[in-house]
């Protein structure tokens, strides 16, 4: 179905320059001004191709998409995962598949729902702009959509390549946390352009797309601050489902607040501060893509915690063991210390969601475990009291040395001091699977067996590792998803 938007013969004529310079914006911006954001966006978004991705490129998004089912499939029996899955599958028959059944719902709520799952366990992958983001977390819109649409794997692919261009160019423009707000804000143009992409929108569609998804839709930092709720693996599912309901919406023809960044009460005025962006630098024609900079996380933690895991598992067997450790102190970056090491309630986690945001209680827990999986947080883990005493002796501090290694590093410093007096010190900058020390096909299949192996026998995992490694020539996604059920 294509959007019923008449254009113009001047705006069709913008169009068309702005699909071949990946920058130019409608006619409607002032003569010599450049055009706002969102045209710029939706024009780079419109003209992409698959041509545009070089064949590491195609490699690179397929094993971000394998990681991020295999994340999901892990998560299916949690709780919250659970709710909204059942809620999704409420609203009635569909046309998109809800990742672990054979059933079918809307796209915005099959979006919703796996997104959720894919986000639940914080395995998914990581982006450390100036804001940290889950680019992943869209990969959930972009798999809904295409099914709905009939669109072929390499639209896909193609879909999501765009959906990590837009969200991780954002966390590179500006970071909203320190202004209270979630960095789910950047997950709504990015999905409402993936999925209005995969709906073969005209630029002027996919602006509007990005204006109704931006305007109601902006997530709150409390999310992620003190005790931490359910909503924190769903927040960005959330922000997920509402970008394809824009694109939805932009397709009937309806239109959204405009300038949506740069208006009187706009984005840059309300929510982030002025910012800058080059489309005309974005990947394609060339240039490299952003998903080539995203971590895979080797264990299941917020992304300021996962080099703290091997710095403590290699101090503690340094000193025979915790009660060899008189205290300890980790020196983190500014945003490690703002969202896993400021708030009283990372001493005492009583959630899943308030540990695995914890540098105390994951440091502590590697230490004593000798690993961080997805059981490190089962209730009875929290509650043990050779945690607690060992939590007790550790402090946390802010450290603008580490702070200035990223994005190139998220580092974390352990420095023990032992009952004999002596002090260990133990400093780990990265973990494999960031940019530095990527995952290989291997390394990937691993970590999806872990995940999804409690689900699928080993002939179904090898049959879908196939059907997603081969993706780019499938000519449509039909009974892929039901395949993992």
């Amino acid at each position: 179905m294509r959007n019923p938007i008449t254009p113009t013969r001047r705006q069709v004529a913008a169009w068309l320059g702005a699909g071949a310079t990946l920058a130019a914006g409608p006619a409607r911006a002032a003569p010599g001004a450049e055009a706002p954001l969102a045209d710029r966006l939706a024009a780079y978004a419109h003209a992409l191709r698959f041509e545009d991705l070089d064949p590491a490129g195609v490699e690179t998004v397929k094993v971000h998409l394998i990681d991020a089912l295999g994340c999901g499939l892990a998560a299916l029996d949690a709780g919250p995962v659970r709710i909204c899955r059942e809620i999704a599958l409420g609203d009635g028959a569909g046309s998109a598949t809800v990742l672990g059944t054979d059933r079918r719902t809307s796209s915005d709520l099959a979006a919703f729902a796996n997104g959720v799952a894919i986000r639940y366990e914080d395995f998914n992958d990581v982006y450390v702009g100036r804001e940290p983001g889950h680019p992943s977390d869209s990969i959930a819109a972009c798999l809904a959509v295409a099914e709905a649409e009939g669109a072929s794997g390499r639209d896909l692919i193609t879909a999501i390549a765009l959906a990590y261009e837009i969200d991780c160019r954002l966390l590179d423009a500006a970071e909203v946390t320190g202004r209270g707000w979630d960095h789910p804000v950047y997950s709504l143009p990015a999905s409402a352009l993936a999925a209005g992409k995969l709906m073969r929108l005209p630029p002027e569609a996919l602006t509007q797309a990005v204006n109704l998804a931006i305007n109601g839709h902006i997530a709150m930092n409390q999310t992620r601050v003190q005790t931490l709720s359910d909503w924190k693996g769903v927040a960005d599912a959330e922000a997920t489902r509402a970008g394809v309901f824009a694109a939805r919406l932009a397709r009937a023809g309806l239109t959204g607040p405009a300038p949506i960044f740069e208006g009187r009460a706009g984005f840059f005025q309300q929510v982030s501060g002025p910012f800058t962006v080059d489309v005309g630098a974005f990947g394609g024609r060339g240039r490299p893509f952003r998903i080539a900079r995203c971590g895979i996380k080797p264990y299941p933690a917020q992304v300021y915690c996962l080099t703290a895991i091997p710095a403590g598992i290699a101090l503690a067997a340094e000193a025979g063991g915790v009660a060899a450790i008189r205290s300890l102190r980790i020196d983190t970056t500014h945003l490690g210390y703002v969202t896993a090491g400021r708030d009283r309630e990372k001493w005492r986690p009583t959630t899943k969601d308030t540990a695995d945001h914890s540098l105390p209680y994951i440091t502590a827990r590697a230490m004593l475990d000798g690993a961080i999986t997805n059981d490190s947080y089962a209730p009875d883990k929290l509650r043990d009291p050779a945690l607690l005493a060992l939590i007790d002796r550790i402090t946390v501090a802010e450290d603008a040395a580490l702070t200035a290694m990223q994005p190139t590093a998220v580092p974390n410093r352990l420095t023990a001091t032992l009952t004999d007096g002596r002090v260990l010190v133990r400093q780990v900058d990265d973990v494999p699977g960031f940019v530095a020390r990527p995952m290989t096909r291997d390394d990937v299949e691993r970590k999806f067996r872990m995940n999804a192996g409690r689900r699928l026998g080993a002939n179904r995992v090898r049959q879908v590792l196939g059907a997603f490694w081969a993706i780019d020539e499938r000519p449509d996604l039909t009974g892929l998803l039901s395949a993992l059920s």
